[in-house]
Formats: C-alpha cells, structure tokens, sequence
C-alpha cells in the first residue's frame, strides 16, 4: 500500500528496515553477563570461601570461557563476521602472546598459567566490549574489539609472578620489578669479604675420587669447634633429631600477651626452602644468591654470617622458585648438604672446607625432578643418605665413596629417607611417586614396599603400636599400614584410609595416638586408631609445625609467617596465642633450639628468644 503526497510508502518502511545497520540491532547480551558472572565468582570468589575447591575454581574459569565462545558464536546474534573474527583472534592472540611473556608465566602450572588466568580476562573483556559498542558504526566497534582482545592478552607480557601459594594462588608483580633475591645481592653489606674460590667441579662417578679443596669463604677469622650454650640447643637436621618435628624436654609459655618472642635479630637471606641445623651458637642453612648455591653458616646470637660454602649451580622453577630445597644435616663436626641441581656436599662444620662431594646426578643418572632435588640427607652410623627423586643412594660418611644404590622407588619424589625400627630391624623408608619402599642401611637392599600413587612429598610417621602413617600428598588421604616380619618375609597390611587429615606437602606430627597437620590451609587432628577426624579449625594456610611433647603444644608457623601455639588435645581446637614473624611465603620448617626459635623463608630469616616456663 503507498500513499501521496510527502508520506511515506509501506515498502519503503520495509526497505529501510532491512537496510538498518547491524550495529544498531539489539545484541543478546544477558547469557554473556550472566556467563562472566558465574565465571568470576567462581574463579575467583569460590577459592575465597572454600580454598580446598580451587581445582573446580580453575576449571569453572575455563569452562566458562568455553561457555561464552559458544553464546557469541551462536546466541549474542552479532554480526556473523564479527562473531569468527573475535573466536578466531581470541585464539590468535592468546597463541601469539605466549612467547612474550616472563618464562613464570610461561611455565608456571605447568605450562598453563597464561591461559588459567587470561580466559576470564578475554571473557570478561569480550562481553564489557560487546555492551558498550552496540551503538558504534562497524568500522570503530570492530577497531575496539580488537584492541580489547590484543590488551587483555597484552597485559600478561608485562607481569611476572613470584611463585604459587601452597593454594595456588599467584603473587604477581611488575616485570621490571626487582626481586629480593636482586635486592639482596645489591647489598654491599652483605656481600663476601673475600673474592670467592673457584666453583667445585662435578664429581665423577669413579667412587675413589674425593675432592678435598675448600670453596668456602670465612666472613670472619675461624673460630674454635662451637660448644653448647644455655642460648642454643641441638636440632641436627630435617625436623629434629628424629626427623618427626617433636621437640621433648622444652616448655615455654604460652601467655604471648605477657611474655611475646622476643625478637634477637632479623636478616635478609637468599631464596630456598631449607630449613636449620643448630649446634651451639651457629646455625646452618642453604640459600641461593645469584648463579651460586651456598651453604651458610650464621651466628645463632647475632645472626651474622660466619663463613659460606659456594657452588656454582641454580634451580628454578615457577611454582616455587630458585634455590635449594633440602635441610643441612649435622653429624660429628661436619655440616652435609644436598643441593637442588644434586651435588652433595661433606664440610667442616668449623669453617666451611670440603671434605669432600657428589654429583647424585653423575652417580645415579636420575635427572633433576621437576621441583628440584629436594632430600635432606640422613646419617645412620657410617653412611649418609640422599634420596635422588625416588632412588636411594649411601655415601660413606669419612670418604664420599659410593657405598650403594638402591631400588628404583619409580614415580619420583621430594621426600627425604626417613629411619625406622621395625620388628626390632633398622630401615630406611623413602615415600616415592610409587608408595612407600623399606631398604636396609647397610647395604640399601629392599626389605618391603607398598604400592600407592602420590607425589612423594610429606614424612611417615611411626605409631606408639609401631605402625606406619603416611599421606599420598596433594592433599589425598592419609593412610596406616602395619609391617612385620614372617617366615616368609615381611608383610604389609593396610589398616584404614582417611580423608580426615589430607597433607598436601606439609608434614604432620603424632602425639598421644592422634596425629595433627594441616588439611588443605586448616589444621586438623585425627585419631590415629581408626582415622576419624577428632577436629579442624584455624587457618594457617600451608604451613608448617613442630610439637612441645611435654607441653601438648604446637608451634605453628603459618605460610604468611605468623606464629601460633595450638593445643594438641583432640577435645577440641584451641588457639592460644598468635604472633607476626617474617613476611612472605613461608614454607621452610621452624626451629627451636632451646629457648631460641628460627623461622624463615625465601626472603628473609629472623631469631627470636622464647621465655621458657618454669617447671
């Protein structure tokens, strides 16, 4: 129907309809809205109120990238050019951008960590650009699309991270901001005194070569054999003389309000996760300064350094970052350490000399696991023993000589050989990628092993009934097994499983039938009879614990570097006093040596002194 005149016909209303721009037609934009939504909240907000589910939090964020790429393409009713084109760039970019970025993002989570992060942001940036360019022609809407695409993938390139959390949650910072590692080699004070001997070469397998030239640097004159003090106390290693993070005969008070640590000094120190080894007034630790692994020895009152061994060697990866990952062992004057690359170092404890040293990697040709060398060394009467990502490996203790090899664990591992006595027999039990495997000391032979797939992280713990508990790691359950000797040789029998207290690579202590560790970022006590969960409360993140037998106390440290003292009683939780030590990511165990408590972590290390309870 037309009509005369200046009105306008019917077709022509038809004709200018369809001939409407595009741009100008209504995108459906609430599936998008509602889809960024959700996938926020769930990546980011879900971690908040439930830290154990952020698996599901990383898959709801990818998942929820995949759910947008389907509503733009099929349901936003865009124009169909620009629907492939934002897919096909999204992709592009994403693809394009991963060689510019820091190697930590490139790496980190094991390669994906540009995508677990930049899918909520390209979502989120595709959705805010389709609200508000509807009203744009098409040439500047498709010119703000692809600015949006290329700068929420180009943001990445300027960021670095320094690590994961235990929840793994990144700690993101500038590119072209300095490390503390950096700061601290700026440092002229803490610089050596004296240039640095040359770097000790690796050892070959030829088991009579020793190298005895020392690589250490005095930071002062030597001083005499150190002698025990009232200030200090032994801890000879890895948690403690028995390495089960229980410290008996100590009692401190609890009342913090009226007697706090007092702080003896505070010290910056190079990245790594070792923990100490005290004797007297020094106290060891191993630490990564540049192209350098060094073995460091301080001053237990002053925390001054006394003297450093130096390697030329650096571990790093993103997770976790550089350094060495392994606890001094002290043994008969001499200091024995295991680096994150594999050389194993014999020295005086006095002044830093080498006795002598190994390459693991040379003598077992295991290569260097993922998250580095990570065993503590164990003495047990004239041999040291390291754990080279699964395989046992026995030096003799005077001369390095290999004295044997064990079995291959299979799977890898980060645990340290742990000793035990069972059936009245001394073994070596090492927790692999594989389960758990039993060798003799004397000749690193396999006495038993149980099969269970894990990552090898945490310590067994032996039962007052002289059973075994261990956890698998990454926050799996927690397991006992009995083992005895037959006529037949020796069994292994599971008693139970429980998902009560699931370690991921903290460890735990048993106290009085019941156990206590952390579960995810919480504590939590189990009964040790059947593995039900007596209780779980406070939240310490990842961290770390010893035990005051004689107190039922336990010394928490907490991955932000807060101290805490729990009671460990399985009636309740109960928290008795909190304190703020270091800063920073803290995975390294503390120590109390006497009434001195060390505590540290991959940028800084701190002594307090502990008001010990009257009797």
């Amino acid at each position: 129907m037309e009509q005369s005149g200046g009105e306008v016909s019917m077709s022509d209303v038809s004709i200018a309809q369809t001939s409407e721009p595009v741009s100008q037609r209504h995108l459906q934009l609430w599936p998008g809205i509602a889809a960024v939504t959700l996938q926020w909240l769930v990546r980011y907000a879900l971690p908040i109120v439930a830290p154990d589910a952020l698996v599901y939090a990383v898959i709801g964020g990818l998942v929820g990238g995949l759910a947008i790429a389907i509503w733009w393409t099929f349901f936003s009713r865009a124009p169909q050019l620009e629907r492939w084109i934002a897919v096909v760039l999204i992709a592009v970019a994403l693809i394009a951008t991963k060689p510019f970025v820091h190697v930590s993002i490139a790496t980190g989570m094991m390669g994906m960590m540009l995508f677990i992060y930049a899918i909520p942001v390209l979502s989120l940036a595709l959705v805010a650009w389709a609200a508000a360019s509807q009203r744009l022609a098409d040439a500047p809407r498709r010119a703000t699309m692809v600015a949006a695409i290329l700068l929420a993938c180009g943001v990445w390139t300027l960021v670095r991270t320094n690590g994961l959390t235990g929840d793994a949650v990144s700690d993101f910072a500038w590119r072209w901001s300095e490390t503390s590692e950096v700061r601290l080699l700026a440092r002229s004070i803490d610089k050596l005194e004296t240039p640095p001997v040359a770097p000790l070469p690796a050892v070959t397998k030829t088991p009579e070569k020793q190298i005895a030239a020392p690589v250490a640097t005095l930071l002062k004159e030597p001083e005499p054999a150190p002698v025990a003090t009232p200030l200090g106390g032994d801890w000879p290693g890895f948690r403690g003389p028995h390495r089960n993070g229980i410290l008996p005969g100590v009692r401190i008070e609890t009342d913090w309000a009226a007697s706090p640590p007092v702080e003896m000094w505070r010290a910056p120190i190079g990245p790594g996760w070792s923990s100490f080894a005290v004797h007297g007034d020094r106290f060891y630790t191993q630490e990564q300064r540049g192209e350098e692994e060094l073995v460091s020895c301080y001053n237990l009152t002053t925390g001054k350094p006394v003297w450093r061994h130096s390697d030329t060697a650096r571990f790093w990866e993103s997770n976790a970052g550089a350094g060495p990952r392994a606890t001094p062992t002290l043994s008969a004057g001499r200091v024995y350490t295991f680096g994150a690359t594999g050389i194993v170092n014999a020295l005086d404890a006095r002044n830093g000399a080498v006795v002598w040293s190994r390459n693991t990697k040379s003598d077992t040709g295991v290569k260097t696991p993922g998250w580095g060398f990570a065993s503590s060394p164990l003495v047990v009467d004239d041999i040291v023993i390291v754990a080279a990502g699964g395989k046992l490996i026995g030096y003799d203790l005077a001369t390095g000589i290999q004295r044997w090899l064990g079995p291959d664990g299979g799977g890898g591992g980060y645990s340290s050989p742990h000793r035990m006595i069972l059936d009245g027999v001394s073994q070596i039990i090492l927790m692999s990628g594989s389960g758990a495997t039993s060798v003799a000391a004397a000749d690193g032979k396999r006495l038993w092993e149980y099969a269970l797939p894990g990552n090898g992280i945490g310590q067994p713990a032996l039962t007052a009934g002289g059973d075994i508990l261990f956890g698998e790691g990454d926050g799996n359950n927690m397991h006992r097994i009995a083992v005895r000797r037959g006529l037949a040789g020796w069994a292994v029998e599971d008693r139970w499983s429980s998902n009560g207290l699931k370690p991921y690579f903290n460890d735990f202590v048993v106290h009085k039938d019941h156990a206590y560790g952390f579960d995810g970022g919480i504590l939590s006590c189990i009964d040790v009879m059947d593995g039900k969960r007596k209780w779980k409360g406070g939240r310490y993140g990842h961290g770390q614990l010893l035990l005051l037998a004689d107190q039922d106390l336990l010394l928490v440290l907490s991955e932000e570097g807060e101290l805490a003292l729990v009671a460990a009683a399985p009636g309740e939780f109960k928290e008795l006093a909190r304190f703020p030590a270091i800063q920073g990511k803290t995975w390294n165990h503390p120590v109390l040596a006497g009434g001195v408590l060390l505590v540290r972590n991959g940028e800084e290390m701190a002594g307090f002194r502990l008001t010990l309870a009257r009797r």
